[in-house]
């Protein structure tokens, strides 16, 4: 019988079960992705794995469109959204040594940047793979949709926790905390607490998918650097996504901080 991480040779599942079972593997993979534990060789499994996921889902004729990429990124954004692991802020200041305020922020911003820095040095490791495999080059496109989504979950994750040690937890079920952690990585801007509530495919229908989709793009097209050959790809990947994360992380943070409102919009 064949694994979960294998690439199906056969059609995919059809119906609601075959979808659910497809997000739960997508959802499981990214979550795992977001931990600051996770060893490199480990990363690039689950890379590996959304890498097959996707293909299954896309199809190997959609490989080289651009926006057939963005949609699956999009969507894959919002799937998994309901589903990242946000700390509390007791779990937090427990599993940092008893840290708090802006050194607890700092902390938490650096690790995140770490754990960005890490999946792009795993999908430049896997990209200098498929250099070297001229049949494989053909997943590259799609290796960069599965870093992009890792990567804006780790990201996700950062501002759920970053709104938590500033006194500012996200509430609300899986779905509503969904809305506003994809609201505010798009907007770059801490959450309007006014704007908490309804289904992310509700907050996809408004101009929030617009915002959210150009973004994307943006990400997905700075991470095309991780296709260098060999280990450069690794390199620059993992530097250009620390230092976004980092940028990001730094915003946040200035959003929330005592003293700041969070600009109603």
């Amino acid at each position: 019988m064949a694994q979960p991480d294998e690439l199906a040779e056969n059609q995919p599942v059809e119906g609601t079960q075959g979808e659910a079972a497809d997000e739960a593997e997508l959802s499981a993979a990214v979550t795992a992705l977001t931990d600051e534990g996770v060893e490199q060789k480990e990363r690039r499994r689950l890379l590996g794995r959304l890498v097959r996921l996707e293909i299954r889902e896309r199809g190997v004729k959609d490989l080289f469109r651009p926006k057939k990429a963005i949609a699956w990124i999009t969507d894959s954004v919002t799937r998994v959204a309901p589903h990242i692991p946000v700390r509390d802020l007791d779990t937090l200041v427990a599993h940092h040594g008893g840290l708090t305020g802006d050194a607890l922020a700092e902390r938490l911003i650096r690790n995140a940047s770490r754990v960005t820095a890490g999946v792009g040095a795993a999908g430049g490791g896997v990209a200098a793979v498929e250099w070297a495999v001229t049949p494989s080059l053909l997943s590259a496109p799609v290796l960069l949709a599965a870093e992009t989504v890792a990567v804006v979950a780790v990201e996700m994750k950062l501002i759920g926790e970053l709104h938590a040690v500033y006194g500012r937890p996200v509430e609300g079920t899986g779905a509503e905390r969904a809305v506003v952690l994809v609201q505010a990585w798009a907007e770059r801007r801490g959450v309007n607490p006014l704007r908490v509530g309804g289904s992310v495919a509700a907050a996809m229908g408004t101009a929030l998918r617009k915002e959210l989709r150009d973004r994307l793009l943006k990400r997905f097209g700075r991470n095309l650097s991780t296709l260098g050959p060999f280990l450069t790809g690794a390199a620059v990947g993992g530097f250009l996504n620390r230092r976004a994360t980092m940028s990001l992380g730094a915003d946040i943070k200035k959003d929330l901080q005592p003293g700041r409102k969070v600009i109603e919009g």
